[in-house]
């Protein structure tokens, strides 16, 4: 789709405030992990499946979800979505009263559908939405909303729920105002001018580009192989970001560090100051790749130090994490679908259970830390850089005859 400046300024408001909610829902899940530990009186592993259940539905609706966007497009699909978290939220209320983990676990999974959805669709539609180059720029851009909002839900639940004095009915009423106020945005958007668009190839009948005839001649959209290795990345690139957002405030509590609930806004503040880089230099200075290098370099480094250095100082390296892994989501995204053509929808909902990573990667976080120490349980991280570096220097670009 071609478009020049002022055309995409509207489009990119509206799915920014989409980018909001997604970072508001999985920031839920920060906040979280220390609250469930003291409600439930369950070990730093257990609290960490409040994770598992979100991210687990990547996988289970991630296939169904690229069906949706194909038959509804990607607008309707943005509504059907709100509509799934709204119903998963409004299930925490009932969870609480009744003080059911499992009912609890269950209201996240269901959320996290609608978020499998809304992913696939907002990530897809940014990309296509302009030149395929500066891509990763523009999702640096709503990167800036998703994790501004991450933060913020940190901050907002911290109104009503104290996790100094712990009680479990405490997020009855501020999950009836989420799931209200999402059902709100969902009619909103519906009339919101948000045009339904097409990637590059992506109609039936178009045969004469380049990548028209690559995507043509697949019968399969498992014949992309720069597409699968994407789906690995991202696993490890979202379970690198929930690592290193997820858990410093339950690292900050380990420590008792004042107001352990506001440590999430470091994380946070280092990934908007790497989106912040993308949106800047994408693609004038650097390409998508090889901003995709540098960061996996910089987490290299950066998890070695933490896990050497004092623990009072390690908790401050982690939100420096947040700037290395800021650039990776915007970069694998693009690289990923690239040349997929009649397969762009079905290729995005394929990237989209990758997200999973968000589930194991912090799992095994918290069972090492259980194991031994927080500061320990960083080492997860770096096969994870590893991999994402392969895919930098040579995964994104293998292409089949």
């Amino acid at each position: 789709m071609k478009n020049n400046q002022k055309t995409l300024v509207v489009p990119l408001i509206i799915i920014g405030s989409m980018f909001a909610v997604l970072g508001f829902a999985l920031g839920i899940n920060a906040f979280f992990v220390p609250f469930v530990k003291d409600a439930f009186n369950i070990s730093i592993t257990m609290s960490y499946l409040v994770m598992t259940a979100t991210f687990l539905s990547f996988v289970v609706f991630g296939v169904p979800s690229g069906a949706i966007i194909k038959k509804f497009g990607y607008k309707r699909a943005m509504i059907i979505a709100f509509i799934i978290m709204a119903t998963g939220f409004y299930l925490i209320a009932p969870a609480a009263a009744i003080a059911s983990f499992p009912l609890l676990l269950l209201a996240l999974f269901v959320s996290g559908m609608g978020q499998a959805l809304l992913t696939g669709a907002v990530n897809t539609y940014v990309t296509i939405l302009g030149p395929e180059e500066s891509a990763a720029s523009r999702i640096s851009l709503m990167g800036i909303c998703n994790k501004t909002f991450f933060a913020a839900a940190s901050l907002m639940l911290a109104v009503f729920i104290d996790l100094s004095n712990v009680q479990i009915t405490d997020v009855i009423l501020p999950f009836y105002i989420i799931s209200g106020a999402l059902i709100v945005m969902g009619v909103l958007y519906y009339f919101a001018p948000l045009p339904e668009i097409k990637a590059i190839g992506e109609e039936e009948n178009s045969d004469n580009s380049e990548i028209s005839v690559y995507a043509n001649s697949k019968t399969s959209i498992f014949q992309f192989p720069h597409l699968l290795l994407g789906v690995v990345a991202i696993f490890f690139d979202i379970g690198l970001e929930y690592i290193a957002l997820g858990t410093i405030n339950d690292y900050a509590t380990i420590l008792n560090l004042p107001s352990p609930e506001n440590y999430v806004w470091f994380v946070s503040a280092g990934m908007v100051i790497g989106y912040l880089f993308g949106v800047l230099f994408i693609p004038k200075i650097v390409s998508q790749s090889t901003a995709l290098l540098l960061s996996t370099v910089s987490g290299v480094v950066i998890t070695i130090v933490i896990v050497t250095v004092p623990p009072e100082i390690s908790i401050y390296l982690v939100a420096l994490l947040g700037l290395a892994n800021a650039l990776m989501w915007p970069a694998i995204w693009p690289l990923a679908i690239a040349d997929l053509g009649k397969f762009t929808k079905m290729g995005s909902s394929l990237l989209v259970t990758g997200i999973i990573g968000g589930a194991f990667l912090p799992l095994l976080f918290g069972y090492i830390a259980d194991m031994a120490f927080h500061q320990v349980a960083y080492t997860v991280c770096l096969p994870a850089y590893i991999f994402i570096m392969y895919y930098a220097l040579y995964g994104n670009k293998i292409r089949t005859k």
